[in-house]
């Protein structure tokens, strides 16, 4: 499912809820919650900090698909086209940022 498509599906879930989305400041906060939980789980896998037996079992996955589902909220909420704006950033950062990393070398 692409950009476009999972902004329609999240749109078409959240519109059998009143209100249909939070406000701005409030899915800002969900989406600390989220990237919190996120980074959290980036410990627990990769860091020196392993989970307790008592805590639930999350998946890396998981938690990237919240922060995305989040984004997509907050997205939607605006009426912003998440697809434009990946456009648009990845333009720049070709733009700007083209010496800024060593290139791999062509075979």
């Amino acid at each position: 499912m692409g950009i476009k498509e999972s902004q329609e599906a999240v749109d078409k879930w959240t519109a059998n809820f009143e209100p249909q989305y939070w406000k701005p400041h409030e899915i800002l906060a969900r989406l600390t919650e989220e990237v919190g939980e996120l980074a959290r789980e980036i410990n627990h896998l990769y860091g020196p900090k392993k989970k307790k037996d008592t805590e639930e079992i999350s998946s890396l996955e998981d938690e990237l698909g919240d922060v995305l589902y989040t984004i997509i909220c907050l997205a939607n909420s605006r009426g912003i086209s998440l697809d434009n704006a990946i456009k648009r950033v990845l333009d720049k950062y070709k733009i700007r940022d083209k010496d800024r990393y060593t290139k791999k070398e062509d075979n």
